[in-house]
């Protein structure tokens, strides 16, 4: 295995000693199912009709596949913890690593406190407290005590962690599976009623609404090389995985979909706990029934399937946030004794081997954004406020920007390095999931663009056509607010580099070499 060039320094030789190889080829499959399939989506990409399933399938050609071809190279050449941070900053320098990283990490805590929680607690509701809302302190203690397991799990060894993510592969398994079962019963019951073939037809104003949350779904090949240096082998097992776990993870999705599609009612998929809904009609087939308001009321084995779906439900958005957590905060770790971020978040415990200084700041950055989205619950403040929470969830998509361009840098400044798995077709490929990450990124602040911006068919709910203008304000502050945070951990991580680059100069037998070269 290479190794980063980073001989002499001192924060990067303590940390790396307590890391332990507890990541096993498997291991690493569930964890990417686990990262990849997210239930919360499903029912977001239902709501848009039959071109959705459409184009999940073209973006799974042109986008899934070839970004799981481009890091199965990464992952398994430069197996380094850190992953996508380190790759980045060795070819880009530590200013584009560190504005990179902090906008690749800040998605996940305000994820696990702006979405997931809630959606556990709709679940809850749903299944639990007869479709009725809970009081506002039950939602904040329920999402509050979700997000702190959240983190508990996330601080916890690989040795013990790893199980939680692989009960989370298991929990989509045994959910989706179920899902789809009582589709199929509910559709030989039922009928179809659901969407005909000409609603599949593809549009722009469809491709432009859904490549988002389409594109979101589709990303995280590279998480788990944040744990590179706790692989058994990962040379063998991060092609492995990747390659199975694209297959699975994108099954995992469009089965469901479809089948919400072509038997539920278009207009009983809802948004927001659209597939929650979709699980408690179909599960009528068990015991119970449907109002013809809609009104649906579960009995019998169909109570007792609704309560085991809902709790399969929360384990697996918990284990989203959780898989994430994990391997963004070890990005966030290694930049901080790498010299991109404060040193205080530099630190791994000597016990445990886990970033839990991070852990524990994305557990208080999640506790506050789920805080302020109960707060602010009414009027043009919750507008604004679900505007700026969508690009904070966007600025993930935003990182691999730089993430993605790597593959070139590297392949040219470190030829030498022995790739077990390349990439074919590297430049072509690469440039086609850049197009689709620009347009994507564009969509996400100026909706529409270029052809028609904020016009009907493309501007978010709430807003009017003549605030076109403020809906991109409101968007673009958070991004240049998260790149000078960026900006701001590279400076303090100033006097690691200087300390970094002092050590490595004492050394004589280091080679010179370019900022982030690989020695064996």
């Amino acid at each position: 295995m290479t190794a980063v060039a980073r001989a002499g320094s001192a924060p990067a030789l303590e940390e790396s000693s307590k890391l332990r190889r507890h990541f096993g080829r498997f291991d690493i499959l569930f964890f990417l199912i686990c990262t990849i399939v997210g239930v919360d989506t499903i029912s977001t990409v239902a709501s848009s009709g039959g071109e959705a399933f459409t184009w999940m399938v073209a973006l799974a050609i042109l986008f899934f596949v070839p970004q799981a071809l481009l890091f199965a190279e990464l992952g398994s050449a430069f197996p380094q913890e850190g992953g996508p941070y380190l790759w980045t900053r060795m070819a880009f320098g530590h200013l584009a690593g560190a504005i990179n990283n902090f906008l690749y990490w800040v998605t996940n805590p305000v994820w696990l406190g702006g979405t997931l929680a809630i959606s556990a607690v709709a679940a809850l509701q749903t299944f639990f407290n007869d479709g009725n809302a809970f009081s506002t302190p039950a939602v904040l203690v329920i999402s509050v005590i979700f997000i702190w397991i959240a983190v508990l799990a996330a601080v916890l060894s690989f040795r013990i962690g790893k199980w939680i993510t692989t009960v989370g592969a298991f929990a989509r398994f045994a959910l989706l599976g179920l899902f789809t079962v009582s589709v199929v019963i509910y559709a030989t019951e039922h009928g179809v009623h659901g969407l005909g073939a000409s609603s599949f037809a593809p549009t722009a104003a469809g491709f432009v609404a859904l490549v988002g949350v389409l594109l979101f779904n589709y990303v995280g090949f590279e998480l788990p090389s944040s744990a590179g240096e706790e692989m058994r082998d990962p040379t063998r097992d991060v092609p492995f995985a990747i390659a199975r776990s694209a297959v699975a993870s994108f099954l995992l999705y469009a089965v469901p979909i479809l089948g919400i599609l072509l038997v539920i009612p278009a207009d009983r998929v809802t948004n927001f706990g659209g597939l929650v809904d979709a699980m408690k009609s179909v599960f009528t087939v068990y015991g119970g029934s449907v109002a013809a308001a809609g009104t649906v009321t579960l009995s019998g084995l169909g109570q007792l399937l609704g309560d085991l779906g809902a709790i399969l439900f929360v384990l697996c958005v918990l284990t989203s946030g959780v898989t994430w957590i994990m391997g963004s905060d070890r990005a966030l770790a290694v930049s901080g004794y790498d010299g991109a971020a404060p040193r205080f978040l530099g630190v791994l415990n000597a016990r445990l081997g886990t970033p839990v200084r991070v852990n524990i700041f994305s557990g208080i950055v999640a506790t506050i954004v789920l805080v302020l989205a109960q707060l602010i619950t009414q009027g043009s403040a919750a507008k604004f406020f679900g505007a700026v929470l969508g690009v904070t969830i966007s600025t993930t998509l935003i990182s691999y920007l730089l993430i993605y361009p790597a593959l070139w840098k590297l392949r040219r400044s470190h030829p030498d390095v022995p790739r077990p798995y390349r990439m074919p077709l590297h430049r072509v490929l690469t440039v086609i999931l850049m197009i689709l990450l620009v347009f994507t990124v564009v969509q996400l602040i100026a909706p529409g663009a270029p052809f028609a911006w904020f016009g009907s068919d493309y501007r978010p709910s709430g807003w009017n056509a003549n605030e076109a203008g403020l809906y991109l304000v409101t968007e673009l502050v958070p991004v240049l607010v998260f790149i000078g945070i960026g900006v701001l951990f590279w400076a303090l991580g100033k006097p690691t580099r200087v300390a970094n680059a002092a050590a490595a100069a004492a050394v004589p037998a280091a080679p010179a070499a370019e900022d982030g070269a690989l020695v064996e």
